[in-house]
Formats: C-alpha cells, structure tokens, sequence
C-alpha cells in the first residue's frame, strides 16, 4: 500500500525535500513506516529520538497501524497574526474565539478588538517578537515553517481546553510563517475576560503549551550561517 509522507524542519533539509510517497507493506506500523523511510534516507536517524509523528493530522503513537493513502508526517521538536488574510482559520468556542496562520505581518490591535467584549475587565496579550539575536550571536531574520492543517487544529483544541479551565470569555491564537525581519511579530495570545487574574492565567499557558505542541518550526539566519532551533515537545505526547 502506499502512504504520503511529510517532512517539516530539520527533517526537510536531511531528506532534501518536503514530501515523499511511500510503498509499506499492508498491515505496517508507524514505527515500520519510519524505518522503512530511514532506510531511504539514512540521515533521519540522527533525528529519531526527539520525533513525534502524526497520522492524517493528528498525534499518534508508533504502534499505530497505517492504512492505505494515510498522511504521515515525522515532526522534529518545535520551536518555542491578523493579517489581511489566513492562511488557515478556525473560529472556535467560546463564540468569537479563533486560532489561525498567516504568512502576512501580524496586527496584535486587530487581534485584540476581534477578542474583547463590552463585560470584559481585562485584555491579556502575548506578543513573540523577533530580537535581534540568540545568545549573543546577530541574528540576520527567522524563518517559520509548519504543518498548517494540524498546527490551527492543535491551536484550536488546545484553546477550547484552556476555556474551559479558567472562566475567560474569548481566546485567540495566531501564528506567523515564512520569513520574519527584525521587530516582527512571530505569534499572538490574546484572552479577554471579565477579571484579570484568568485572563493572565489563560494567556501564559496558552503560550507556554503553544510552544510545546503546535507543529511549527524556526529557522534562526545568521552572518555565518544558519540553525533550527530545537524546542521539546510536551511531555503528554506519544513517542515514536
């Protein structure tokens, strides 16, 4: 049977490209679907042990059984905007609530309006900003890269958990790709809610679990060279 699969970050510059079909045997796990794909592109391996994968877009485990025409996607550890236009947008619960992507500069205000209602008493906002530099060394500008369909969907299941927990009203999330210059907004958390101590409360896990579990990667471009930045996935993930 032939499955599709995907690679995202540091994966896509050791296989050298960004997708591959591939011919398993019926019945073959993930586990055997990654062997089968190491054996193709040896380079993989020196990846293994941090990767998670997913099966038609959501997190699975190695020992789940692929099937005909099943998207695959290894995923390296993650990194860790209201634009005209999303590339990809879920409006989620509570009403008014939404998690999105853009490849276009971000405008937190925007995001903020969309957010706020006329009971709440407080507006909570994130804002990643591009610095200038990564432990000392200038950096040139970011690259993101991510699974678009999985990463809004992740986003989006991850903010209906987060207002559920704390009695916020609305939640947003939006993230940026492709190429961010210096002072450029990278991602976006907003949460309004009628008391203050919810809504920073929300904000902060929304993006610290953001961090963890969104499929999205970085790029960090230098004079001299270039880097993915490795992150760490949530430790509640399933392993390869």
């Amino acid at each position: 049977m032939r499955v599709n699969i995907l690679f995202f970050g540091l994966l896509r510059d050791l296989t050298g490209r960004s997708s591959e079909d591939l011919d398993v045997t019926a019945g073959a796990t993930l586990e055997t679907v990654f062997d089968a794909c190491a054996a193709r592109f040896p380079r993989l391996r020196e990846a293994r042990s941090s990767l998670l994968i997913a099966r038609n877009q959501e997190f699975a485990s190695a020992g789940d059984v692929a099937a005909e025409g099943d998207e695959i996607a290894f995923l390296p550890p993650v990194s860790g905007g209201m634009g005209p236009r999303y590339s990809q947008r879920i409006d989620g619960e509570p009403e008014g609530s939404f998690f999105a992507l853009t490849h276009e500069r971000i405008d937190p205000e925007l995001i903020a309006r969309e957010v706020l209602r006329h009971e709440d008493g407080a507006l909570v906002r994130f804002d990643g900003v591009v610095r200038n530099n990564s432990n000392g060394r200038a950096t040139r500008f970011l690259e993101y890269q991510c699974y678009e369909p999985m990463a809004v969907k992740t986003m989006a299941a991850l903010g209906r958990e987060i207002a559920q927990k704390y009695p916020i009203g609305r939640i947003a999330m939006v993230h940026r790709l492709g190429r961010l210059e210096i002072g450029e907004v990278s991602v976006v958390v907003a949460v309004g809610s009628p008391h203050r101590g919810p809504a920073f409360e929300a904000a902060l896990e929304g993006i610290n679990r953001l961090k963890k579990t969104v499929p999205v990667w970085k790029k960090e471009h230098f004079a001299d060279g270039e880097v993915w930045v490795e992150g760490e996935w949530d430790e509640s993930l399933p392993r390869l």
